[in-house]
């Protein structure tokens, strides 16, 4: 398959996929030519060592002309893809165990951990990673669990706030999961589809406040809606809702930045049909940008049979997403906040396995 770039073009494709490995193929070379492909997500198996990592990001640019994103899950803990090279994060967990022990302290490492994780992913080219978690954790939900800062809405807020602010010195937008809130389910979307059969009241007052809350203050460039079924609200996940993303997100509470739906390759996902069906729905439902990963035939799907016009709103929202920094890896290693920053960071990861 042949496909022409845009020269030239300053929109942003709708569509994010993922890379078979840690350089780019043949295919892979034709497939970030298409107009419909606006985002590259870089996985575990994407990555070797910052030098690696730093080439990809560069070949993805020079194969193109249009004008791509690129992303990561940087967590920490049980979700960070680059390793090697880069200081191993602790998960988010103990840094709510630390603001409640003392506010002030919580909030000061949170925004060291939110500039540390966004300086270095930033330092090899890439443009974000889809951070902060917001889901509070019930202790139900296997797949958040310790991703979760906290247990109580206001905590989780406060958490958050300051480790954007730390992205946001890096040079780093930020993008809240899952909204409304995946914590009070059981069922990990990735295998199965869950449901949420609590009041929309419910959720408002306890899941919706750090969203309600970093929206109220523009904290967040970017939101990922959870693929959960809240029933009381719709029969859609949030992802493919227009209650959600359109009623909810966009008019009551007032948020301006992208919408990223999740995967469309997990399980829950299924239910809204074909790849292309899956796309078309989240992207109708209000999502700027769909993701399809792991799923090489799906993404080929999505590109040759999605007939989907990008709105001038939506692509600025989207090049919203890409950093302004450009600060070398090895400069970043050089300043004393760096070496602070890791230090804490490695006193931290002690503290959580002691």
């Amino acid at each position: 398959m042949k496909y022409k770039g845009q020269k030239g073009n300053m929109t942003i494709g709708p569509l994010m996929i993922d890379l078979e490995g840690e350089v780019l193929t043949d295919e892979e070379k034709e497939l970030i030519k298409h107009p419909l492909v606006g985002g590259i997500i870089f996985f575990a198996r994407n990555y070797s060592s910052p030098e690696q990592i730093t080439e990809l990001v560069k070949s993805i640019h020079d194969n193109t002309s249009n004008t791509i994103i690129t992303c990561v899950d940087q967590e920490g803990g049980r979700v960070q893809r680059f390793k090697d090279g880069f200081t191993l994060l602790p998960p988010l967990r103990p840094l709510g165990k630390i603001y409640d022990a003392s506010n002030a302290e919580g909030m000061a490492i949170a925004k060291a951990m939110g500039w540390l994780m966004a300086s270095e992913v930033i330092s090899v080219g890439v443009d974000f990673s889809f951070a902060p978690v917001l889901d509070l954790d019930y202790e139900k939900s296997e797949v958040i669990g310790d991703r979760a800062f906290h247990s109580d809405g206001n905590a989780v807020s406060q958490i958050a706030r300051a480790y954007i602010q730390g992205m946001e010195e890096a040079g780093m937008a930020s993008v809240g999961k899952h909204f409304p809130g995946h914590g009070a389910v059981v069922a990990d979307s990735h295998l199965e589809l869950p449901v949420d059969d609590r009041s929309i009241s419910e959720i408002m007052d306890k899941d919706m406040i750090p969203f309600q809350e970093l929206i109220a203050i523009n904290a967040l460039q970017g939101i990922m809606p959870a693929h959960v079924v809240y029933s009381h609200q719709d029969s859609k996940p949030a992802g493919f809702s227009k209650t959600w993303l359109q009623q909810i997100l966009r008019n009551r509470l007032n948020f301006r930045g992208a919408i990223f739906s999740d995967d469309l390759n997990m399980a829950a996902a299924g239910m809204a049909g074909s790849f292309v069906e899956r796309a078309n729905l989240a992207l109708e439902a209000g999502c700027d940008m769909v993701l399809v990963c792991n799923n090489r035939e799906g993404a080929v799907e999505v590109i040759e049979q999605l007939a989907w016009q990008q709105s001038e709103e939506s692509a600025q929202r989207l090049m919203k997403m890409k950093t302004q920094a450009k600060q070398t890896r090895q400069d970043l290693m050089e300043t004393e906040k760096w070496k602070i920053a890791v230090a804490a960071c490695e006193q931290l990861s002690n503290d959580f396995q002691s």
